[in-house]
């Protein structure tokens, strides 16, 4: 099938390839959506009402746009992050923007190189050790790299939130004027 469409005109192919994705990610929200609404008719609604599960519902509601935007540029995860938005009652708000805006860059990807740069690394990476070895490690140092930033970013969030408490740092006069009449 991916000859057929590569053997469209550019504009034919994205387009083609667009609707596909549009279709195949919204088939797997819905499919998310229905498991969450069966689950409540079930021995599930419990940990499913929970406050926990509440809190993550709102999470993925704020912040899963980006990563259902992201999923699309990835092997393996993007059918994963529509199933967890579904599941998640992402609003379709959110969820649809997200979803075109990763629709477009998959469909921009697969029209024009679609997989063929990334065979060729791994082929490249496959025929070196050291290049096997070098990849991993340029993949190892990113995560170190993201996980000390994202700590970094914490902590000064942190010292933040402490300084601006007005219970850990009371205004001079403050305390005297409480206690004293």
């Amino acid at each position: 099938m991916m000859d057929t469409i590569g053997s469209l005109p550019f504009m034919w192919a994205y387009l083609v390839l667009f609707v596909i994705v549009m279709l195949r990610s919204n088939a797997t929200y819905w499919a998310g959506r229905g498991i969450a609404a069966g689950g409540r008719r079930t021995r599930l609604q419990r940990y499913l009402d929970s406050p926990s599960v509440a809190r993550a519902e709102k999470a993925i509601a704020r912040w899963g746009a980006p990563a259902v935007s992201a999923s699309f540029l990835t092997i393996g995860f993007q059918t994963a992050a529509n199933l967890a938005a579904g599941v998640g009652r992402m609003p379709l708000r959110r969820y649809i923007p997200a979803t075109v805006v990763g629709a477009m860059a998959w469909a921009a990807i697969y029209a024009t190189v679609g997989l063929a740069a990334f065979d060729a690394a791994l082929a490249a990476a496959a025929g070196s050790p050291v290049a096997l070895v070098a990849l991993l490690a340029a993949g190892g140092a990113a995560l170190v790299g993201i996980h000390l930033f994202r700590v970094s970013r914490r902590r000064r969030l942190d010292r933040a939130a402490v300084a601006d408490c007005p219970a850990l740092n009371p205004e001079p006069g403050a305390a005297r004027s409480l206690t004293q009449p």
